[in-house]
């Protein structure tokens, strides 16, 4: 494997929130207004205390964040957010990850635009962790797992490997998508930003937040933080946390300021770790103690993480 699952699932994380946390210029802000992940925690946290999905659980987490929440743009980004813990959980089966991110959707207002990109994200996002994500195939085989759908997300889609494939700039996919603040678009140049730059997180999070035209600088927060965001967790999918800069990620651990709901950067990470463990089926030692002291047993001081018969003997 070229990248370690923990790497992955840390990356699109991790990704996901240092994308939204870059402010127009580039420079990183501490502490996000529109706190765009923290329906994020809150699944991860669920999946993490019950090992499985369960939407009684997430609904009462949910409920006891915020009332039931109406479809706008702001709820919108934050429900595509909400579901890359779901994407990582199952992100081996196509099958049951389209179920289980659609059962997931039903928790809230049903949208289609909504829909469509949660697929869209969370397929992606898939592919990258089983190292199956082809540049060149992504944007028609994600059109395919989209099927039959009233939105305009597969064309806007298409558009963007259309601009890739003649080689077009930022400012032209700029101008392509930036027009109108529609999730649709949003989107679209997360995508792009991610695809014209794969192997490199810094630089596609900092297209995601570029402010070259007009049009981007009168731009909403909103619009740049979503567009981050959701160009992090592609790029830090793809990437792991080895493409995620370091002095960034030292930066927040020195800060250590509050992240999507929790009380510092070093309990989101403390957190992803917690849920690769769950997702890898590694036994919670600290949660019966009494079994290693029956058995006489210690405790070794590296743990390993992979899928299911990656790991072979030499």
């Amino acid at each position: 494997m070229r990248y370690s699952p923990i790497s992955r699932f840390k990356g699109t994380l991790l990704g996901a929130f240092l994308g939204g946390s870059l402010t127009y210029g580039g420079e990183i802000q501490f502490q996000s207004y529109l706190d765009l992940g923290r329906m994020a925690v809150l699944g991860t946290q669920s999946l993490i205390a019950l090992g499985r999905l369960d939407l009684d659980d997430w609904i009462g987490r949910q409920q006891q964040e915020s009332p039931p929440l109406a479809a706008t743009d702001d709820i919108s980004i934050k429900i595509i957010i909400a579901t890359l813990p779901v994407a990582l959980f199952f992100h081996e089966n196509p099958i049951k990850l389209r179920q289980n991110l659609l059962r997931v959707l039903k928790i809230w207002e049903d949208d289609p635009v909504v829909r469509d990109g949660t697929l869209a994200v969370g397929y992606a996002i898939a592919l990258a962790l089983t190292e199956k994500l082809d540049p060149l195939t992504l944007i028609p085989q994600i059109v395919a797992f989209l099927g039959e759908t009233p939105t305009s997300i597969p064309k806007k889609l298409l558009r963007v490997q259309n601009l890739l494939a003649q080689g077009a700039g930022l400012s032209r996919a700029q101008a392509e998508f930036a027009r109108e603040e529609k999730l649709t678009n949003t989107i679209a140049m997360a995508f792009y930003c991610f695809l014209s730059t794969l192997e490199d997180f810094r630089l596609a999070v900092l297209q995601a937040t570029h402010n070259g035209n007009s049009q981007v600088q009168d731009a909403t927060l909103l619009s740049s933080q979503a567009t981050g965001v959701i160009t992090g967790a592609l790029s830090g999918a793809y990437n792991g946390t080895g493409g995620i800069p370091v002095n960034w990620q030292v930066l927040f651990l020195q800060k250590n300021s509050p992240a999507w709901g929790l009380t510092s950067f070093s309990q989101m990470l403390k957190l992803t770790d917690a849920f690769v463990a769950v997702w890898s089926g590694v036994y919670d030692l600290a949660l019966n103690p009494r079994d290693l002291i029956e058995e006489g047993c210690e405790v070794a001081p590296l743990s390993v993480y992979a899928a299911p018969r990656v790991i072979r003997s030499r």
